[in-house]
């Protein structure tokens, strides 16, 4: 796991830079909120909501994050008031909660905004029961969420734009569906109900600290799909929760809330959690639970009962979520794993169309965009596959075969790279083989997603010709997919 966040790639420095401009936007916030003259519940308030808006907001264009981020207090602020006006009725304010959780996951089905959105009216009311905010704050908490946004915007799309000069990701869009044939509306009725469950159980443990339990299921549900998908991520966060809490015992608590370490640990917390972000969700539990260590040591609340009750919750959180994903609606790992594993396999026939028509002349033929929407499609399988090749899976028949097919289509992928590589030669225009082979790939891909068998040609092929070579290396391990995907209903794999 080490060698994982330490050692991953990093083109470009995107994570380094991602991180290093969190400190700072996050640094800037909380010092505006200083000279403003709030307390320490303001400047805690705009720390948080710089930290969101710098971490949630996820839109393809620089344009569309800019006008994100000036959303979030529109669906922020209200949510806050709702919250301190209701700190002193519990039933009001517990439901109220849930239908915010409910329609945080909702909101989904609108992409990156309506995710970020969601995830900041949610961590909004959490932040309102973390510091017991109360009516008589709002109007420091208002200027302190306002400042905060704008001091990151001025550092994500001002100083330090580092996306202006990179090309647009392209983002797949979730399956689709409607009604409760829709991922996202059933995850927004499992994720209330988890909620449910953890506030009720939380509020057991604990009467003052119980919406750890809600905060804990509702991050398990973040950027996960099927029933396999959450319960790894909930089994992730506790690991990375106990880890966050013996190194609070060796590191938050001897600080004992002194304000000058205390702020270099959190710089420091801020950029573990950016930075391992992408490649660990167990260390950027750990950076967040050490920070949330931190905070509570400025708060003077901070000792042992106080982060064995924490870990306590979260395993409240956990269940509720484990609970909702397998009795509520549950979206198996492979029906969501198939839906994605078609949609990579139309990308590599939707790129091979390109690149024939690229070979045949055609000057607007571009198969490239189509090989980045691979990458990301590819990525979204891994995603859904991680719980069947995870290390604790028992079942290691489903094991193999999810390894075979990853195995394969990251086969297909290789080739698909090397080959476009080639289309992009001039003189490969004038072989006619290889549209005829490009053909027989389109062939190859359709056969495969209608059941059909797969012929593979050779056509002569020798390592002179490496055009020809890699389009009979996609067409053989496009054959080989057949097998695996092809598992009748009731096998290890269809079964997951």
């Amino acid at each position: 796991m080490l060698k994982r966040v330490f050692m991953a790639p990093d083109p470009g420095r995107t994570r380094l830079r991602f991180a290093a401009r969190a400190v700072l936007g996050i640094a800037l916030a909380v010092a505006l909120c200083g000279l403003a003259g709030h307390s320490l519940t303001g400047a805690v308030t705009g720390g948080l909501a710089a930290l969101l808006a710098l971490f949630t907001v996820t839109d393809a264009t620089v344009r569309g994050q800019a006008v994100t981020t000036a959303l979030l207090p529109a669906v922020g602020l209200p949510v806050l008031t709702a919250a301190a006006e209701l700190h002193d009725h519990p039933v009001a304010r517990d439901l109220t909660f849930l239908a915010v959780v409910g329609a945080g996951v909702y909101a989904r089905r609108w992409g990156p905004r309506g995710h970020s959105l969601g995830v900041f009216a949610f961590m909004t009311f959490f932040v309102a029961q973390f510091l017991h905010a109360t009516t008589d704050q709002l109007p420091q908490l208002y200027i302190a969420v306002l400042l905060s946004v704008l001091a990151a915007a001025a550092v994500r799309f001002g100083l330090w734009c580092y996306e202006r000069r990179l090309p647009p990701p392209a983002v797949p869009a979730p399956p689709g569906g409607t009604g409760l044939a829709r991922v996202t509306t059933r995850q927004a009725i499992q994720a209330t109900a988890g909620a449910g469950f953890a506030l009720v159980v939380g509020q057991l443990v604990s009467g003052q600290r119980w919406y750890w339990a809600v905060g804990a299921t509702w991050w398990i549900f973040v950027n996960t799909t099927s029933r396999g998908e959450t319960l790894v991520r909930g089994f992730r966060r506790l690991l990375g929760t106990v880890i966050g809490i013996a190194l609070g015992l060796l590191v938050a608590m001897p600080v004992h809330g002194d304000p000058t370490v205390t702020a270099a640990l959190a710089a420091l917390c801020v950029f573990g959690i950016f930075y391992t972000a992408a490649v660990s969700y167990t260390w950027m539990m750990l950076w967040v639970t050490l920070l949330a260590g931190l905070l509570y040591g400025l708060l003077g609340v901070l000792g042992p009962d106080l982060l064995a009750l924490r870990l306590a919750e979260t395993g409240v959180g956990a269940l509720g979520a484990a609970l909702a994903v397998i009795l509520v609606l549950p979206v198996t790992t492979h029906s969501v794993t198939d839906a994605w594993i078609r949609r990579a396999l139309g990308c590599v026939h939707a790129c091979a169309v390109e690149t024939a028509r690229r070979l045949a002349g055609a000057a607007d033929a571009d198969p490239a965009p189509r090989v980045a929407e691979l990458e990301q499609l590819l990525a979204r399988v891994r995603l859904s596959v991680a719980p069947l090749v995870h290390p604790l899976n028992p079942m290691l028949g489903r094991k193999r075969r999810a390894r075979h097919v990853l195995a394969l289509l990251d086969d297909c992928a290789r080739e698909i790279r090397g080959l476009v590589a080639v289309a992009a030669d001039p003189e490969a225009s004038h072989d006619a083989r290889l549209s005829t082979a490009c053909r027989r790939v389109e062939a190859a891909v359709e056969a495969l997603t209608e059941g059909r068998d797969i012929a593979v040609h050779a056509d002569g092929l020798s390592h002179a010709e490496p055009a020809l070579a890699h389009l009979h290396g996609l067409e053989r391990a496009l054959s080989e997919l057949a097998r695996p995907l092809r598992t009748p209903s009731g096998s290890p794999l269809v079964g997951a």
